[in-house]
């Protein structure tokens, strides 16, 4: 199933290597209203991006279930002063089903917070964290310009792998950024 042994397997290992590099763990609730989940993270109301993440909502209600794991680092910048550095691991929800996505997966996102943390700090961490996941120091990232609507610069972060026929190619594994002032200094719920 989408929640079995190895899912919490694989969560607590990659917990592990991102406490081995100062990381901690934050965790928040799954089901999310509109200023957490959108308005905190820059996605108003108006905003195309929120197209981009249909969701399941709470029947008369501005409940959603999350679909990201954004709004645990929303919370915890609310209630924690800096400096931070987290991951917040969990289960998000979006009517995205083909053959290739599910309506509910596990996302973890990172957090980091201090003073001249740069692009660069995050392609160290994520360069350390991917070698390691693999236990392979040979495996090559590569980091593509892309739109997420609360970083800027915004990345994909791609993986080289070798299929059996010797050809190289890139796997897309995730995306990042650094955080726009704005969300990171987000303030109270209005």
């Amino acid at each position: 199933t989408a929640d079995g042994p190895g899912v919490f397997r694989l969560t607590e290992h990659i917990e592990r290597l991102f406490a081995s590099m100062g990381f901690s763990v934050a965790d928040g609730p799954e089901i999310e209203n509109d200023f957490y989940n959108f308005t905190a993270l820059r996605m108003f109301p108006d905003h195309p991006s929120r197209s981009m993440q249909d969701t399941f909502y709470i029947a008369d209600s501005d409940k959603v279930l999350r679909t990201h794991t954004s709004p645990v680092q929303i919370r915890y910048m609310q209630s924690h002063e800096p400096p931070i550095r987290i991951i917040s691991p969990g289960r998000v929800y979006r009517v995205d089903h083909d053959a290739t996505h599910s309506p509910m997966f596990h996302q973890i996102e990172g957090l980091w917070i201090d003073e001249g943390i740069s692009l660069a700090d995050l392609k160290g961490t994520l360069m350390k964290f991917v070698r390691a996941f693999f236990e392979r120091d040979d495996i090559n990232v590569r980091f593509r310009p892309s739109y997420f609507p609360f970083v800027e610069p915004g990345v994909e972060i791609d993986m080289e792998w070798e299929r059996k026929d010797g050809e190289v190619k890139y796997l897309e594994i995730g995306g990042a950024g650094v955080v726009q002032r704005a969300v990171a200094a987000v303030g109270e719920e209005p």
